[in-house]
């Protein structure tokens, strides 16, 4: 008598891991710590899961994804918008962890997401870095803000922080400079993502960080990824229309100033833009296009490990 598939799926928070098992309806609560990681992997290895499932959820997940990885279980993380929208169509609005672990172990056996090869430890900690250089970058741009309109009683502090700010950027953009070059094959596909007239080290960092999947997908896989793929929206007065959504945030906004860039200096990509506008297509929708037209240029030469040309995929 063959086993029955087994399905979890897990809800990460900032002090508790609530796991639950599709078919059994089992539930299981650890603390969001080495010990309580450590009691997961060992239930786990115990189930032997076809598919565990969680959410992104900004970092929180890493330490869990490194252990469940190191001992090789099936690990898929989903966009928490896939989430949402799978409890909305089966009528689940109640929301405690509990429930969202039932949630997400429904959604592993019910929609089985791909799995796809997860970063390894050092891509992690890479990422890691990635992610704390944008979150500096945020908060150097809110105290530039608030420094406009500030008082003079607290002005200078704004500036000192902002010089603090400036300092912690400059060792992380070194962190990650020296992350790649530790690295033969991120030095490798950073040399030829950045042969790409409008990619510079921010957003080839960002894309081995955030897209490992780069260069393994189709065409169609990696836009719906990112999600640059243009989605049929005909629901009332939007019939016809096509829009962008879902997908890797960080992953589009990277994308999204290379394409700006790649407007003015690429010539593959200027030379597409100038015809779409020329055509009547919206500055706004063009530069989505390039995106979308950039994207696919980087998958191809990832994929044949081929350097920039002139010649578009």
């Amino acid at each position: 008598m063959s086993k029955e598939p087994v399905f979890v799926g897990i809800d990460v928070s900032q002090s508790h891991l609530d796991l639950a098992e599709h078919s059994s309806q089992k539930r299981w609560s650890f603390t969001n710590d080495d010990v309580g990681i450590n009691r997961i992997v060992r239930l786990l290895n115990e189930l032997t899961p076809n598919l565990v499932v969680m959410e992104a959820t900004g970092g929180i997940e890493i330490p869990l994804i490194s252990e469940l990885m190191a001992a090789g279980l099936p690990v898929v993380v989903v966009n928490p918008r896939q989430i949402r929208d799978f409890a909305k169509a089966t009528g689940r609005l109640a929301k405690t962890d509990a429930l969202d672990a039932q949630i997400i172990a429904r959604f592993a056996s019910a929609v089985q997401p791909e799995l796809r090869p997860l970063p390894d430890a050092a891509s992690l900690e890479f990422s890691a870095i990635v992610t704390r250089r944008r979150q500096l970058q945020d908060m150097l741009t809110m105290e530039r803000n608030r420094l406009r309109t500030a008082r003079k009683v607290v002005k200078s502090r704004i500036e000192a922080h902002i010089a603090w700010l400036k300092i912690e950027l400059e060792n992380t953009n070194h962190d990650l400079e020296q992350s790649i070059k530790q690295s033969p094959v991120w030095k490798e596909k950073d040399d030829l993502l950045q042969s790409v007239p409008g990619i510079g080290q921010a957003t080839s960092a960002a894309l081995i960080a955030g897209l490992p999947e780069l260069g393994a997908l189709s065409r169609k896989q990696i836009a719906t990824l990112v999600g640059v793929a243009p989605l049929n929206r005909d629901s009332g007065a939007l019939r016809g229309k096509r829009t962008i959504w879902g997908g890797r945030a960080h992953v589009r906004a990277a994308l999204y100033m290379a394409a700006l860039a790649s407007t003015r200096h690429n010539p593959v990509i200027k030379a597409f833009y100038q015809r779409m506008v020329v055509g009547g297509k919206a500055k706004k929708a063009a530069l989505v296009a390039c995106m979308h037209k950039l994207l696919m240029i980087l998958n191809s030469m990832v994929k044949h490990n081929t350097r920039w040309s002139y010649v578009t995929p």
